[in-house]
């Protein structure tokens, strides 16, 4: 039966790699689920196991934080922001500085999915109403919104697994991580202007009329309220989870708001993805296979528990099997004792979502939504700016790992 895990875990994981079955229309999220169904079905493991295997305060976490976004989406504050970042004054380069510290320091209080979803149709447009090409301040949002994500354990996917799984501190996580994600803000920002400078010498036209667009005054209070109110619980021994489901459930009861919609925002598809990889991730370790796996890496001295062994790794994973697969999978074969090393597995699977398009979620959202608003963002445009600007910021973000003390070099 090991033989059987093993030959689903190897396919599941070149399924993340390739992001679809050749001929069917089946993402990331259905080639996890159909592993897990193989798994069940062929008796690999079994129905309580696999239910034991699923980490319910990861996910309970991830899908509170999806509530508090919904109301801040559905109140319309990621839409004004985009506008606003759009029609700020001044010149085409400190514009693109707007557009990546606004995307970065709203992902680092939110899921960075999320603010991207929302702000890439209405800042495409905005800038190009202005006369401006739109790739490299789209470039700005996602390259922004991944440097940001990495400060806090809720800025991203891999963070919030990373902060349950270890039992991180949120302010203590923000302490070790907040530096190298500040740092990479910069870098993007100047990165793209290089790259993109021909492009950025236009002068931005004026701000031309349209129609007036505004955020719903008490329901975008509400959604402030409530991600304040989060994190001061997050000081608290309250259990994260816990602390952000009482928050949520306070926001479902609206009188203007339906609970249905509110719900119905919540990204079911990601979830799925985490409950599968979950289960099949678990069996695997099982199989004692990844046990002596590790042992040969500890052996050999390719263990990651180094910051100059992680890096590459965190590189390679996340721009192959995407950095939320990869980091479900270091976490179930090599159980992390230290802060440190997590800290580094945050920061640097995060920053290495910057390097080409299929690095993050993120960053295909905003391909997608810029497609979708006629702003073709190619996969050449993305490396142009994402393999120097991550080369830069993972060397920053592992100087400063090692100099602080988190990890061995």
């Amino acid at each position: 039966m090991d033989s059987l895990v093993v030959v689903v875990f190897v396919l599941t994981y070149v399924g993340m790699a390739l992001g679809r079955v050749p001929g069917l229309k089946l993402d990331r999220t259905g080639i996890a689920l159909l592993a897990t169904v193989a798994l069940l079905a062929f008796g690999g493991v079994e129905v309580g196991d696999a239910g034991a295997a699923v980490d319910m305060p990861t996910l309970l976490l991830l899908f509170a934080l999806m509530i508090v976004s919904s109301q801040l989406q559905s109140a319309g504050v990621f839409q004004v922001v985009a506008m606003r970042v759009a029609a700020a004054p001044g010149s085409a380069d400190r514009l693109l500085l707007v557009t990546v510290l606004a995307a970065g320091f709203a992902s680092a209080a939110l899921a960075n999915d999320i603010v991207v979803f929302a702000m890439t149709p209405v800042l495409a447009e905005g800038v190009r109403r202005r006369g401006l090409d739109p790739r490299p301040f789209l470039l700005g949002l996602a390259g922004g919104a991944n440097a940001g994500s990495a400060m806090t354990i809720i800025g991203n996917p891999q963070n919030i697994l990373i902060g349950q799984v270890g039992g991180l501190d949120f302010w203590h996580f923000l302490l070790a991580c907040a530096v190298p994600g500040l740092a990479a803000l910069g870098i993007v920002w100047l990165t793209v202007r290089r790259v993109w400078r021909a492009e950025l010498t236009a002068t931005p036209e004026p701000v031309p009329d349209a129609p007036p667009f505004r955020a719903e005054p008490w329901q975008a209070g509400k959604g402030i309220v409530a991600l304040v109110f989060l994190l001061a619980l997050f000081a608290t021994d309250l259990p994260r989870e816990v602390g952000a489901l009482a928050v949520a459930a306070l926001l479902l009861m609206s009188r203007r708001l339906a609970s249905r919609d509110m719900i119905g925002a919540v990204d079911w598809h990601l979830l799925l993805l985490f409950a599968c990889l979950f289960v099949i991730t678990d069996s695997f370790a099982n199989t004692g296979l990844a046990a002596r796996g590790v042992e040969l890496m500890a052996e050999t001295g390719l263990l990651p528990d180094r910051v100059s062994v992680m890096a590459p790794v965190a590189l390679l994973a996340s721009n192959t099997v995407g950095n939320v697969p990869a980091t479900m999978l270091i976490l179930s074969v090599w159980p992390i004792a230290d802060a440190g090393p997590l800290y580094g597995l945050a920061v640097l699977s995060t920053l290495a979502g910057n390097l080409l398009l299929v690095g993050s979620l993120a960053n295909i959202i905003v391909a997608e939504r810029a497609a979708a608003a006629g702003v073709p963002l190619s996969f050449t445009d993305f490396a142009r700016a994402g393999v120097p600007m991550t080369l830069a910021s993972m060397a920053v973000a592992m100087a400063w790992l090692w100099a602080v003390g988190w990890m061995a070099w």
